[in-house]
C-alpha cells in the first residue's frame, strides 16, 4: 500500500514565513531555513516553500531564500511563485528545488506545464489550484495570490492540467485556509475522481482527525499544513504516531 504523505508548507513573504486566514491577516510565524529544516527533522516528507506575492508584485522567485533553504533538506523540495516561464523553473531548480509548482502562469499559458515537464518530467511539475465556493455549488479557480478570480471551474482546469503533463496537483481550499476548521474533503474527492495523478490537500488543517479524514474520506494523496507545524500546535512525529494507529499508511520510523 502506498503510504501518505505530510507535507509542511512554507508561504514567504519578503524572505519570512507568513500565515494567515483565507490569504489575508499574514503574521510573521519565522525563518524559511530554520522552518524547513526543523520540520524536515520531526518527520515532514516534502518541504513546500511558495512564495506568494511574487506573482502579484510581478517579480521573480526569491531565488536567495531557495538556495539558503535547500542546503538544510534531506526530504523533496518544491518552490512555487513567480515562476512565468521555463527559463525561470530552471533558475529554481538551479537554486536547489527538486519540484516547481505553478498556479497563476499555468493559467495564463497552459502549455507551460508541458514545457517545464518536457525539459525535467511530469514528477518535477506541481500544478497548485487555489479553489473558492462559488454561488452555483462549483468551485472557482483563483490566481494571484487568492486576490483575482478566473471564471474557471477547478474540476476542468484539474483535468486540463493533468493532461497537459502535470505530475500533481496541489489543491487549496481558500475557505479553509487557516481555519484549522478541517481540509474540505468533498472538494478533494470530487478532484480525486476527476484525475489520476496525485492529490496534495491543502487548506484547514487543525487535528488530527481532519488528517484521517483527509485520507479516507477525501482520497488524498498527501495532506500539506502550515500554521499548526510552525507554531507548534501539532509536532510532525506525534502525528504521524496517530495517524499509524489509525491505520493510516504512513513513511515510518518519524
Amino acid at each position: 500500500m502506498l503510504t501518505k504523505r505530510i507535507i509542511a508548507c512554507l508561504d514567504c513573504e519578503a524572505g519570512r514565513v507568513v500565515k494567515g486566514t483565507r490569504f489575508v491577516e499574514l503574521r510573521d510565524a519565522g525563518d524559511p531555513a530554520e522552518l524547513a529544516d526543523l520540520h524536515a527533522r520531526h518527520g515532514a516528507d516534502e518541504i513546500v516553500l511558495l512564495d506568494i506575492s511574487a506573482t502579484h508584485e510581478h517579480r521573480g522567485t526569491l531565488l536567495d531564500t531557495v538556495r539558503r533553504t535547500a542546503p538544510q533538506l534531506f526530504v523533496p523540495f518544491t518552490v512555487g511563485g513567480g515562476i512565468g516561464t521555463l527559463a525561470d523553473a530552471s533558475a529554481v531548480f538551479d537554486a536547489g528545488a527538486d519540484k516547481i509548482s505553478i498556479n497563476s502562469a499555468a493559467i495564463r499559458n497552459p502549455a507551460l506545464i508541458g514545457e517545464i515537464a518536457g525539459r525535467f518530467g511530469s514528477q518535477a511539475v506541481v500544478v497548485a489550484i487555489d479553489a473558492k465556493g462559488d454561488s452555483r455549488g462549483g468551485h472557482e479557480v483563483f490566481v494571484n495570490g487568492g486576490r483575482r478570480g478566473t471564471g474557471r471551474q477547478v474540476l476542468d482546469w484539474a483535468r486540463e492540467a493533468e493532461e497537459r503533463g502535470a505530475g500533481e496537483i496541489l489543491l487549496t481550499s481558500m475557505d479553509r485556509d487557516g481555519t484549522r476548521a478541517g481540509f474540505d474533503c468533498t472538494l478533494t474527492a470530487a478532484v480525486e475522481s476527476e484525475v489520476s495523478i496525485p492529490i496534495i490537500a491543502s487548506g484547514g488543517a487543525g487535528s488530527v482527525e481532519h488528517f484521517v479524514e483527509v485520507f479516507r474520506n477525501g482520497r488524498a494523496d498527501a495532506a500539506l499544513a502550515a500554521s499548526i507545524f510552525h507554531f507548534g500546535v501539532h509536532d510532525i512525529g506525534e502525528l504521524k504516531r496517530q495517524l499509524q494507529a489509525a491505520a493510516i499508511p504512513v513513511r515510518w520510523p518519524c
